[in-house]
């Protein structure tokens, strides 16, 4: 298995993983994560996402991410940022029908 592995060897997604664990360590109600999909391959994101969706049971997330098909599946409120500005902040069936975000991420012009 993984356990007796040395951190370095893991791949990109298990090193992810490590790092949310070693954060879950300490006990924290809120995660921080900055594009935890990134590099991932469709097995890897699979595996975090489900893990994402088990911890938001108990733990406040907030996640940065661009891979909004990602995002959908997990999130239970977006917020959408262009350029550093909000030009959306809904539930997850609202941002999808967005005109501007639709636009903006979702490669759509209505």
């Amino acid at each position: 298995g993984e356990a007796g592995r040395i951190a370095a060897t893991l791949s990109h997604g298990a090193k992810r993983q490590l790092e949310i664990a070693m954060c879950l360590a300490t006990a924290p109600r809120v995660l921080l994560l900055d594009e935890p999909l990134a590099g991932m391959g469709a097995e890897e994101t699979g595996r975090m996402l489900a893990l994402l969706a088990s911890l938001k049971t108990t733990h406040a997330i907030l996640l940065v991410e661009h891979d909004m098909d990602a995002v959908f599946k997990v999130a239970d409120r977006i917020t959408v940022m262009v350029n550093g500005q909000v030009i959306a902040s809904d539930v997850p069936d609202r941002i999808r029908a967005d005109p501007a975000v639709q636009v903006a991420y979702l490669g759509e012009s209505h």
